[in-house]
């Protein structure tokens, strides 16, 4: 066994015991390693240290229980194993910026501390074959557009490791925007029937260290509206990355935060470099049995 499978089997302990006290001791013994090699291997490999970690899964876990039931939140907060309310509230505020009254009174999207997938970093697999992991099924292959495609949405300027790093916490702007798109989508002309909802990313005239974000809809023809972004997607090979999960939150929530890393390393792999200046992300519509999303970049082979 690899070092990477004996974190990720007590990361996915940790999961499934966020509720309960949760013993270093337990989590070395499932990795095989002494609490002294076990702690600095995990600080290592995800990140953070294992309590941090612990900290950030159970506060993410517990937002939804604030959204989705009205317990109160001194309830919550012993569920997942904070001494009380004041230090639930301090956890919460110092991760989210908001404390956990103000967020379930608003609703306000966050993003969180994503569950590792530890094989991600580690396992490589060929163009056009499927690698299956505990939460979604990635496959990466080429494909060529023989005409332009047409996007219509809304920008905003991001930090770019709201993007890239799936240990960015804190409200969310990109789900924001989208869900400022859904508000005002029916203003949209020509929208294709038959179309992909479109998010892109690119440098613009945004600062340094962060990027613009455009969530939009696929249209059929190239338009200009007023208080709307338009983009087009080239005539171009693009290197593209497929991810299917049950669901779309388990899609949008795991994958797009997991997607640009990935793609980057497999690239670097096989000798590929990314070129044209923005990475697009083309949603599926969701079935009953998953949901699906492409991760596409233009690329060229290394001189």
């Amino acid at each position: 066994m690899h070092a990477w499978e004996s974190i990720q089997i007590t990361i996915n302990y940790i999961e499934d015991h966020l509720c309960d006290e949760i013993k270093i001791d337990k989590l070395a013994s499932l990795a095989c390693l002494s609490t002294f090699y076990y702690q600095r291997l995990f600080k290592r490999l995800v990140k953070c240290s294992l309590q941090e970690y612990m900290k950030y899964r159970r506060l993410a876990v517990s937002s939804k229980a604030l959204c989705e039931s009205d317990a109160r939140i001194i309830d919550i907060a012993v569920k997942y194993q904070f001494s009380n309310h004041a230090n639930y509230s301090r956890a919460f505020k110092e991760v989210y910026g908001v404390t956990p009254d103000e967020y379930r009174k608003h609703q306000l999207p966050l993003n969180h501390f994503v569950k590792p997938e530890l094989l991600l970093n580690y396992v490589m697999m060929d163009e056009g074959i499927p690698l299956i992991s505990d939460e979604m099924v990635i496959e990466i292959t080429r494909k060529k557009f023989d005409k332009e495609r047409y996007f219509v949405g809304i920008e905003q300027e991001v930090e770019v490791s709201e993007l890239m790093s799936p240990q960015t916490t804190g409200v969310s702007t990109i789900t924001y925007l989208w869900e400022e798109l859904g508000k005002r989508v029916n203003d949209i002309p020509y929208k294709r029937k038959d179309g992909n909802d479109f998010g892109v990313l690119y440098m613009g005239n945004a600062r340094e260290g962060n990027c613009m974000y455009m969530a939009g809809v696929e249209v059929d023809r190239y338009v200009e509206v007023k208080g709307f972004k338009t983009f087009v997607l080239p005539i171009k090979e693009y290197l593209v990355t497929g991810f299917e999960a049950e669901t779309f939150d388990e899609l949008v929530n795991s994958a797009i935060n997991k997607a640009d890393a990935f793609t980057a390393r497999w690239m670097e792999e096989h000798n590929l470099v990314g070129v044209g200046g923005f990475a697009a992300e083309l949603y599926y519509p969701p079935t009953e049995q998953s949901a699906y999303l492409e991760h596409l970049v233009c690329f060229k082979e290394k001189e």
